[in-house]
């Protein structure tokens, strides 16, 4: 088996299910191995934040980079970064990393082709909705990306941080991401909703709303990298 490296802490609630799915996945794929070998380098958010008001994306690329470098140092074979904004990066991250990386954006990008749809919604932070990262990988697979408008952006970017982000999960909270969803159906025609955000699978723990599916990037991210895990 290969060895797993998760770049993680980038929220850190959401590194904690990135591990419990992972032991959950690969406990039921391959139930006799034990625990999948994997190392865990627990990054200060804070520090990655510094380059997100300048949208220095070449300086956010090089701090990851040298990030995998501590990964392969540690044993592992090929990595993850356990949160999707940080994927704004990912082209310039990936060709100068230590390890391989499975890109969360592809993993989600072929789980929807998958399921057959045609046009997303995608909720995350305000910097991932505004980014081309995303849209750019679903096109390839021949797939529309929808994001909210304005207000909807800036609520559910609040929510984020303010809560989600440090492990606040409120009924309200539930209700408005709902509401969201509700209209990136109505207003945008979306067939599947991305959660782009590892936070908001915490919140919105269903599979589906109004039948529509969730494509929870956190649990598909995990599959994949399980996934590679085994094919060592």
């Amino acid at each position: 088996m290969k060895t797993l490296g998760v770049l993680g802490g980038i929220g850190p609630e959401s590194t904690i299910d990135y591990y419990k799915l992972l032991l959950e996945i690969h406990r039921a794929k391959n139930p006799d191995a034990g625990n999948p070998p994997m190392v865990i380098l627990s990054l200060n958010f804070y520090r990655l934040a510094e380059f997100m008001p300048t949208e220095d994306w070449d300086g956010l690329a090089d701090f990851l980079v040298g990030e995998t470098a501590r990964l392969k140092a540690a044993g592992a074979d090929f990595g993850i970064i356990a949160a999707n904004t940080p994927h704004i990066a990912f082209d310039r991250i990936a060709p100068r990393s230590a390890v391989p990386l499975v890109s969360i954006v592809e993993a989600t990008a072929l789980a929807a082709k998958g399921l057959g749809l045609k046009r997303v919604g995608l909720l995350g932070t305000k910097i991932t909705m505004n980014a081309r990262f995303y849209p750019e990988v679903f096109e390839r697979e021949g797939m529309e990306v929808v994001v909210p408008g304005d207000a909807d952006k800036e609520y559910v970017n609040e929510k984020y941080f303010d809560e989600l982000f440090i492990g606040v999960l409120r009924d309200e909270t539930k209700r408005g991401l709902l509401g969201v969803v509700d209209r990136l159906i109505d207003d945008f025609g979306a067939e599947g909703i991305v959660l782009g955000g590892t936070e908001l699978p915490l919140i919105l723990r269903a599979d589906s709303h109004r039948g529509v599916p969730f494509l929870d990037t956190t649990r598909i991210h995990a599959e994949r990298a399980v996934d590679e895990i085994l094919a060592g």
